[in-house]
């Protein structure tokens, strides 16, 4: 599983996230101190006798890091969610039968007609019943960014995107994270490899200035705490991705379960860690229930 971000909250393997990341294993040498209440100790906090300067380029060991651009090629992140106008319910049944099976179509064709090296993945999520605003969404995952525009306009193509539209939309990236995860169980890819859960939470994430203001081994405590706190969910994966300039969110943050129970008592329980105070955002959330594509588009009409 993944590791968090700043405390935010899929699948399988991924990217480092910073919000709350599910971990597994037993408490062991390389897991953080824990003071007399418990909870982790603090690695790190202010100096004495005032505010900490902020920190440009630096990892929570202090060390400078990235002197030089990192253009290695990463995976990016799409997720797409669509909402039917329910004029299309009052089609003849045959006429919607047809423009679904267009529409599935030319969906998988993105993924069929790609080049292996392009590394295509598609999922998709009916959330018919669940929220009002969105009827389902579409996953995609890829190394070029353009990839979801020939997607999207694919689509475009059908008959069926006259009646759709498209209330939310995200774009990140997934790459290591900066704070050090050092409880077993955690996940250190890259690469993000969609789970099997049958859920996943999805919301995208956004920090408070003053968190960037802390030092890197404040910022790094808190994380231990986030961290640790997240370990008795051992059914929840997580993936956080970034999306800093490319979208107006931080981040995405992603859980991959087949436990909504859990998911929640794991929401509940880090909000009372000490960077859930850091959160300037952290909706809207969807849960989003994995079918394949005919039976999202079955679920519409």
């Amino acid at each position: 599983m993944t590791r968090p971000e700043p405390d935010a909250p899929t699948p399988t393997t991924t990217a480092a996230p910073e919000p709350a990341a599910p971990h597994t294993g037993a408490q062991h040498a390389g897991q953080p101190a824990l003071d007399t209440s418990g909870r982790p100790a603090a690695s790190g906090g202010k100096p004495a006798g005032g505010r900490p300067k902020r920190m440009v380029d630096m990892d929570p060991s202090g060390q400078v890091t990235q002197r030089e651009p990192d253009r290695a090629n990463r995976q990016y992140l799409n997720y797409a969610f669509y909402k039917l106008d329910p004029a299309f319910r009052r089609l003849p049944h045959a006429e919607r039968e047809e423009m679904k099976a267009e529409f599935a179509a030319a969906a998988q064709a993105w993924v069929d007609e790609a080049p292996a090296p392009r590394g295509i993945i598609q999922r998709t999520y009916s959330l018919v019943g669940v929220r009002a605003d969105v009827d389902f969404m579409i996953w995609r995952m890829a190394f070029d960014v353009n990839d979801f525009q020939e997607a999207q306009a694919r689509l475009n193509r059908t008959r069926l995107m006259g009646y759709l539209t498209q209330p939310r939309h995200y774009i990140s990236m997934n790459k290591r994270s900066q704070y050090v995860n050092s409880i077993e169980g955690s996940g250190h890819g890259l690469e993000l490899l969609p789970g099997q859960g049958k859920y996943l939470f999805i919301y995208p994430f956004v920090k408070t200035r003053a968190w960037y203001d802390l030092t890197p081994l404040t910022r790094q405590g808190m994380m231990d705490e986030h961290i640790y706190a997240s370990g008795p969910f051992k059914g929840v994966r997580i993936n956080t991705s970034y999306s800093y300039g490319i979208d107006d969110q931080e981040f995405v943050v992603a859980f991959d379960s087949d436990y909504p129970q859990e998911f929640v008592d794991l929401v509940h329980r880090l909000r009372y860690t000490e960077a859930s105070n850091y959160t300037l955002s952290d909706t809207p959330m969807f849960t989003c229930i994995k079918k394949d594509l005919t039976g999202v588009l079955n679920d519409l009409a």
